[in-house]
């Protein structure tokens, strides 16, 4: 733990600055994490999610609009240039800037609801996502007149600086106008989406998520005060992503045999690498499955789930690099038989 960490730590508490005191708290449970601490790492992530036990309550009865979204402690894993710029949104949130309205934009799997909820931890905030079931009504005009009840309950909070609204998959409301293929319909919904955003309580944190950004209406995307890029995903970020997926549920199912440079090289045969949704499925999957009285048995599930055929083909798997070992591995011929087979091949 950083010298800087302890002094940033004892700063907020005495300054009763609740909201860095936990984004400190985050850090330290992240630098944890990165050096293997895991265990310490999310004893940390679940005191700071513990605490959040605060629930606001709006004035009226409870909504039909929204849905109550509970904050898990699960680790999530982004690349450098997004955890920056979730800090920037931590740090401006935190001084009351009037800065509260975030669009994170993205292909799907690569983490933006998931960052909404660490977000909420961070600030000591619960999130409230609008169901858009209940907003978009078939009635003339009724989803509009919808959308303005849905702003006057958000203003009706009574504690809007413990809020967060998540408009999880905005597109539904948010779709350019300008696009002849639109209803006229969603074109007024736009309309009061915009209208409402004018006038909504900044103490309220706003964040909307969208894997269709190239054809978010323009207005909208301008009353947002930043945009976030989630597709900023290297392969050297996915795979280091792959790494603490492998490593999370090894230890869940308690299996302890771990050959890295093998299941990186199996990971690298997609082509793209997926980003981390899909990435999570496929090693949890691969791991859960596997048989438990065979320690390797989750390399060959993976490779039969990213190649969707079985280890069998002795050239093929020469061909991807793997060597002898990883052949005898991933096929349980010994590595003699391998050996024999291939030179056999070379010979003929």
């Amino acid at each position: 733990m950083k010298k800087k960490s302890v002094i940033n730590l004892i700063k907020y508490y005495a300054e009763n600055n609740d909201a860095g005191f936990r984004s400190e708290a985050y850090e330290v449970a992240r630098d944890f994490d990165k050096s293997g601490d895991y265990q310490l790492a999310e004893y940390i992530m679940a005191l700071m999610s513990d605490a959040n036990t605060f629930v606001p309550q709006m004035q009226e009865n409870d909504s039909t609009l929204f849905e109550r979204v509970e904050s898990t402690g699960e680790s999530l894993w982004l690349p450098e240039k997004i955890t920056q710029d979730m800090m920037g949104i931590v740090h401006a949130v935190s001084y009351n800037a009037g800065i509260n309205k975030f669009l994170f934009q993205g292909a799907p799997g690569t983490g933006k609801t998931e960052a909404v909820k660490q977000l909420a931890r961070i600030l000591n905030r619960e999130i409230y996502m609008v169901d858009f079931a209940a907003i978009i009504d078939s009635k003339l005009g009724q989803t509009q007149k919808n959308i303005a009840t849905l702003f006057k309950e958000i203003n009706n909070f009574v504690h809007p600086e413990k809020v967060i609204i998540l408009f999880d998959e905005i597109d539904a409301v948010a779709l350019d106008r300008t696009n002849t293929n639109d209803l006229r319909e969603m074109g007024r919904a736009t309309s009061a989406m915009l209208k409402g955003m004018d006038y909504m309580d900044d103490r309220v944190v706003m964040v909307a998520t969208t894997n269709l950004f190239s054809h978010f209406d323009k207005a909208l995307v301008r009353r947002f005060d930043s945009v976030i890029d989630f597709n900023r995903y290297t392969q050297k970020d996915l795979l280091s992503i792959a790494e603490e997926f492998l490593n999370k549920f090894l230890a869940k199912f308690n299996l302890t045999n771990k050959n890295i440079r093998l299941f990186r090289k199996i990971i690298m045969l997609m082509n793209p690498i997926p980003y981390p949704g899909e990435l999570k499925n496929i090693i949890r999957t691969a791991v859960a499955f596997s048989d438990p009285e065979d320690p390797m048995d989750y390399l060959r599930r993976l490779y039969y789930t990213v190649t969707d055929e079985n280890a069998e083909d002795l050239k093929k798997l020469q061909e991807q690099k793997f060597t002898i070992r990883e052949i005898e591995i991933l096929t349980k011929i010994p590595r003699s038989t391998v050996a024999r087979e291939l030179k056999g091949e070379k010979n003929e």
